[in-house]
Parts: C-alpha cells; structure tokens; sequence
C-alpha cells in the first residue's frame, strides 16, 4: 500500500466528494476515482458508498481511515524528526576510543555539547584495534585510533600530535629539572598501566637498551589512577601528554624530558568510507577542524 494512495483516500473521506478531494489534490476527478478503485482491490473490499449524495465511508472504510490518519500523523513526525536531526536538536553520536584517547575526547564533547544539547553522545571505550571493525559493522559512527589501519573501507585524518611525557609530583626531587637521563632513573618507583601498548613496550625497550633497572612494582588499570598516584608522588610515569596536558598546565604535575624517551604519534579520527556519516557525526567532524 502506497501513502500517497492512502492520502487519497483519506481526502475524499474528509471531503466528502470526489470533486472536491480532486481539486484540493490538484489531481482529475477520473485520477481520484481510479486511485481509490486500486485501492479497494488492494485491500479486497469497499472503503466507499457511492450511491448517497455525499460519499460515505463503509464499516472497512471507517476502520482503513482511522488507521490512515494513524499513518499521516506518523509520516508527519517522521518529517519532524528529520527536520530536527537536519538542525542538530535531536540525534546520537557513538564514538570509539580507548581510555588514553576518550581523555583527549572531553574538552571536544564539552564544545560540542554547549552547541548541540539535544544530540545525545555516547563514547564507547574499546581497545585500539577492535575500533576499525566496529565502524565497519556499523556498531560505531565515529573511532579515535592511533594508527592507519591500511583498510579501504575506512577514512582517517589526523586530529592530534601526541607524545610521550615523563611526569613527576611537584614535590618530587626531580620537578626542578628540565631533563633528566634514563641512567638516573633506576632508582625511581614507576606506575605503570596494565594494559599492553605500544608505549609500554618502548619504554620497557628504552630501559633494557640503556642497562636500567625499569621498576614497575606498581600497576594500576586506568590512566586516572596513575594520575592520581603520581600528584600525591606515590611514584613516577610514563603517559600520553594528552592525558595529562591540563594537570601541567595547572602545575598539579610536572613534565621532565627523558632523551632516550622521545615517543611521538599522530591520533586519527577514523570513519567508515562506505557509509554516510548522520547530521551528527557530520557536525562533530567539522568541530574538531576548527
């Protein structure tokens, strides 16, 4: 059944006439009355009594009218809701990130939350690698990786150049320095994330290259809670600056060059190439290019 048969008959219903449903609709009368004759073959019975002055709805013509309406008004909001996702007053994003990069994310969903309040965001946390394939699947719209996956049904472009930062308390013997060599650093106790990366691997490399002892007694799971330990200066770390850019900057942690530690990696916004991205993830994109 068609909509725009179905609107045909509901305007003869409310006119009353087919003369007058024909010219409300712009159509000719003989459009209207072969229209309605489809119809009523369609569903396998009469929806209109022709014999009165005015037309009159039959028992099943009542009821395909009540369900008619039912379809119209929810055309209309289909209509609606496309309107509001066209002018970001409704919508959802789904982004995937892991814990380093979902950091990162914050101030960029602060930004785009003041300007699109009625999109309802979601940041799935998943392991860098899973990312690609769940954009492919359609389980994500938007991912957050540190590496071209090489895959020609995704598109990537770079949002942040990132680093490796060697952080210590303010209160830690080491804040007043600018750099310090990897051959001081045998002594020092490091937190260290629990979670295999390739940063964990070059800096474990980095140590057995230079002849240190690489202390790491203490593992934590999340980049917060090593944050956390190195303020109250429990121990040193190794983390992305992007997660700890801002305590830097509030002076909550300081920043010491290690030479033999010079890690640098581009961050990419991953997308599916195959697949229109929603009104929302259109605007996000253009978010973070400004």
């Amino acid at each position: 059944m068609e909509l725009s048969t179905l609107r045909v008959f509901l305007t003869v219903a409310a006119e009353r006439s087919f003369s007058r449903a024909a010219e409300k609709l712009n159509r000719t009368q003989p459009a209207v009355s072969l229209s309605l004759q489809r119809l009523e073959a369609e569903l396998g019975d009469k929806l209109l009594d022709r014999s009165a002055k005015d037309v009159m709805l039959t028992d099943a013509g009542r009821t395909v009218y009540e369900f008619g309406r039912r379809f119209q008004n929810l055309e209309a909001e289909l209509r609606n809701s496309i309107a509001e996702l066209r002018d970001h007053s409704a919508g959802r994003l789904v982004i995937g990130a892991n814990e380093s990069t979902a950091l990162y994310l914050l101030r960029h969903i602060e930004r785009y939350r003041s300007l699109y309040p009625k999109v309802k965001v979601q940041v799935r946390r998943s392991f860098s690698s899973r990312i690609p394939n769940e954009l492919i699947d359609g389980n994500l719209e938007l991912g957050v990786i540190s590496y071209q996956p090489h895959d020609d049904r995704i598109v990537t472009n770079v949002i942040y150049s990132d680093s490796l930062a060697f952080v210590v308390s303010p209160k830690h013997r080491l804040a007043e320095r600018t750099e310090v060599p990897i051959s001081e650093l045998g002594s020092e106790v490091f937190i260290a994330h629990n979670v295999l990366s390739p940063y964990r691997e070059i800096v474990i490399r980095a140590f057995h290259e230079g002849g240190v002892r690489l202390n790491m007694d203490v593992e934590m799971p999340t980049v917060e809670t090593i944050r956390w330990m190195v303020e109250r200066n429990a121990g040193v770390a190794f983390l992305p600056r992007m997660c700890v850019e801002q305590e830097i900057l509030e002076g909550r942690l300081v920043a010491v060059r290690v030479p033999e530690v010079t890690v640098e990696r581009k961050v990419y916004l991953a997308r599916p190439s195959r697949r229109a991205l929603s009104y929302a993830g259109e605007a996000f994109l253009k978010l973070l290019a400004t």
